[in-house]
């Protein structure tokens, strides 16, 4: 494998970058913009790489209220970018690794909160309610055009760092938080996973996170009792979060079911998010011992 990563400079694709070396694989990076053609053509002409992985897009900061108000910036980059990159790959016959989003879905009445029915890769979106969502699910729309590429749908990401772009960071640092359970996608086991499918040039969309869901309560007490026994937080409901948000935010659960049996092929499990949230913080722990010590 010869890889070419775009989103070099962001969060994912750092950790995509450090990954894919450490393998053993031999890994290029890029630095232009999605949407241009020319430069991106002649990337990969230069480079001549065998699969891509596109780490880049438009997710806002400080968060996703941003695209509210940056909507042509935002379009450039999550559906014209995105599909540049995916066209320019296909001419060329490369395979293409996305990382998406699975934020285009909320409860309703057929995938009600804390039932277990998950919404599967096969449900229609049904979450319009921020800028951000409605281009990432635009764009995964008209991917489906093109048999090159693996769609990976993640949600609200965490790695083994309190890195600003960690979800448990991010929670941490919030004035008050609401307490909905939500799919979350533990990074330490599923960016492996991510070069495994792609070495296997499987294709199609697949639902990018840990089996279950767990709440943000939950989530903090875990944080509270592995990490910082001194921690505390406030609630409050998803009414009163409402009123101090720009664009509403989704919540469910998606269903793993697809992803869990394509790499079941290959030998692997990927492990429920009780159990890969407590492992992430023994890590996390483990790593802060160390620079203590």
């Amino acid at each position: 494998m010869r890889a070419l990563v775009f989103g070099e400079n962001g969060w994912i694709g750092g950790q995509m970058i450090a990954l894919l070396r450490k393998e053993g694989v031999e890994t290029h990076t890029a630095d232009c913009r999605l949407e241009d053609r020319g430069t991106v053509l002649e990337l990969i002409k230069e480079i001549s790489p065998t699969h891509v992985f596109n780490c880049a897009g438009v997710t806002g900061r400080p968060n996703v209220d941003w695209c509210e108000t940056n909507q042509k910036q935002t379009v450039r980059s999550n559906i014209i970018g995105t599909l540049n990159l995916l066209d320019c790959c296909d001419l060329k016959g490369i395979h293409v690794t996305n990382f998406a989003t699975g934020c285009m879905y909320v409860y309703d009445d057929q995938h009600p909160i804390r039932s277990g029915k998950g919404f599967t890769e096969a449900d229609p979106p049904n979450f319009f309610g921020s800028y951000y969502s409605k281009t990432k699910a635009m764009a995964e729309e008209l991917s489906k055009a093109y048999d090159n590429v693996l769609t990976l749908r993640l949600r609200m990401p965490v790695s083994d760092d309190l890195h600003p772009r960690n979800f448990v960071t991010k929670i941490t640092k919030y004035e008050k938080v609401v307490d909905v359970p939500n799919s979350n996608s533990i990074l330490h086991d599923l960016l492996p996973v991510a070069i495994l499918l792609a070495s296997h040039s499987v294709s199609g969309i697949y639902n990018f996170t840990n089996p279950g869901a767990i709440s943000h309560n939950e989530v903090l007490t875990l944080y509270r009792d592995k990490i910082d026994p001194s921690f505390k937080w406030t609630n409050f409901s998803l009414e009163e979060q409402a009123k101090v948000i720009r664009a509403g935010r989704s919540n469910c659960e998606l269903d793993t079911s697809k992803l869990e049996r394509k790499v079941a092929e290959y030998g692997l499990t990927i492990p429920e998010v009780h159990l890969a949230y407590n492992a992430c913080f023994d890590r996390l722990k483990a790593t802060a011992q160390e620079h203590r010590d």
